[in-house]
């Protein structure tokens, strides 16, 4: 499968901080393939996605290679990395009435891109838009319709469909079903894998929600402190997990089925960024540590970067 985004070695560091805010993240998506990156808030996963559109923080100071479509998006001057994002990689954003203009029309949002970056007339982009509106279960009315006009669940749709107005190689959903109700959760996650399905787009879809990467994704990467702790197909990841961290996410899943019982909370909180990790970034959280996992940083070996772990958590 040919990689569309190839994350090699990032390293990405902000002024006044103990340590990178990413520390080291290789990460592939290939060409249709869907990609979780999941892990509590703060372990680096929004940073992750938005590094490959050249989206820093300011006065950051990032090395390694990001490639999308084979080139790296970390040497691109403005020019190269403004016709990235008008064409090749798009972006979902978590809030979309935050990423929508609220004084202007629908239409005028969806077809602003191929009519400025494209030179499509406006009929064309029009068509397109109307294509794309109906790809995503939503009529051309909205078009006319302002951003205050339609529900948080339509407002994601019409995300979607601008993200796919250039027909990108590579898609990235930044949490796109955090604020909506369960039901029009289940929608978008239908909807994103037909539109990967039908246009053949990489996915990295980040999120917090082990259900939904569970139900989207063809293989996950977890996440902790600026570090992946685990890769493996989603299928192997909630089967049988082998990094602690990783198996304590799973666990602090409320069950569905069999007797009630609380589920297993992860003991202390994820670190800042105002200290220093010498080891395991997990260590100090960990049932299994031992005194080695403080000292000494662990590598990624075989998907898991773990001292203890050569098979399973369990094993």
């Amino acid at each position: 499968m040919t990689p569309v985004l190839e994350i090699e070695g990032l390293r990405l560091a902000l002024p006044d901080t103990a340590r990178p805010v990413l520390a080291g993240v290789d990460l592939t998506v290939g060409a249709g393939e869907t990609v979780a990156l999941v892990g509590e808030s703060g372990s680096g996963k929004t940073l992750t996605s938005r590094a490959a559109l050249g989206l820093l923080p300011r006065g950051a100071m990032a090395t390694g290679r990001v490639k999308v479509d084979g080139a790296d998006v970390l040497t691109m001057n403005r020019g190269a990395l403004r016709s990235l994002r008008a064409g090749t990689a798009a972006m979902i954003f978590q809030d979309p009435r935050a990423a929508i203009n609220p004084l202007r029309r629908i239409g005028d949002f969806l077809t602003e891109s191929l009519r400025v970056n494209s030179g499509h007339s406006r009929a064309s982009a029009q068509a397109r838009a109307v294509e794309l509106l109906e790809a995503v279960g939503l009529t051309s009315r909205v078009l006319r319709q302002y951003p205050h006009q339609l529900s948080g669940g339509m407002l994601q749709r019409v995300m979607i469909a601008s993200a796919l107005m250039v027909e990108p190689r590579l898609l990235l959903a930044d949490e796109p079903t955090t604020a909506l109700d369960v039901t029009t959760q289940a929608e978008i996650v239908a909807l994103l894998t037909e539109l990967r399905e039908r246009f053949g787009t990489g996915l990295l879809f980040v999120t917090h929600d082990l259900g939904l990467a569970a139900a989207i994704s063809d293989r996950v990467y977890v996440m902790y402190a600026g570090l992946v702790m685990e890769t493996a197909t989603a299928r192997e990841l909630f089967v049988r997990p082998r990094h602690p961290y990783a198996a304590a996410l799973l666990g602090a899943i409320p069950a569905l089925e069999g007797p009630r019982s609380t589920p297993a909370a992860i003991p202390g909180q994820a670190p800042g960024l105002d200290v220093e990790l010498p080891g395991c970034p997990f260590a100090a959280r960990c049932a299994h540590a031992v005194e080695r996992c403080a000292a000494e940083p662990p590598p990624l070996v075989d998907g898991v970067a773990c001292h203890l772990v050569p098979g399973s958590v369990h094993g």
